[in-house]
């Protein structure tokens, strides 16, 4: 199993969380359309107000680099960049468990 994960933590800009959850649940709901995009799940922090948590999981790391040159997502990720005040990722191999194909 190949595939590809990430966990990404967004600290947003003072008082812009809610504006840049928008926007990733926005990606969120293109990613269901992403046959090779398994999981997308956009998080808030209980213990940071401004942190944003995504959970991603694709078919591999080839599948997930070739979603970011779609048109759609480069547009919403200009939109975002604004409100992010930093980012954190973790990349991550998955190798199986509930929901993973």
């Amino acid at each position: 199993m190949d595939k590809f994960g990430m966990y990404a933590k967004f600290k947003a800009q003072p008082g812009a969380r809610d504006s840049l959850v928008e926007i990733l649940l926005e990606a969120a709901a293109g990613a269901g359309a992403e046959p090779d995009c398994e999981l997308y799940v956009v998080n808030v922090s209980e213990t940071e107000p401004e942190a944003v948590w995504v959970t991603e999981v694709w078919s591999s790391k080839a599948a997930h680099d070739a979603s970011l040159q779609d048109e759609a997502t480069r547009a919403m990720i200009q939109r975002a960049m604004p409100l992010i005040a930093g980012v954190e990722s973790i990349l991550l191999r998955p190798v199986g468990g509930k929901g993973i194909k």
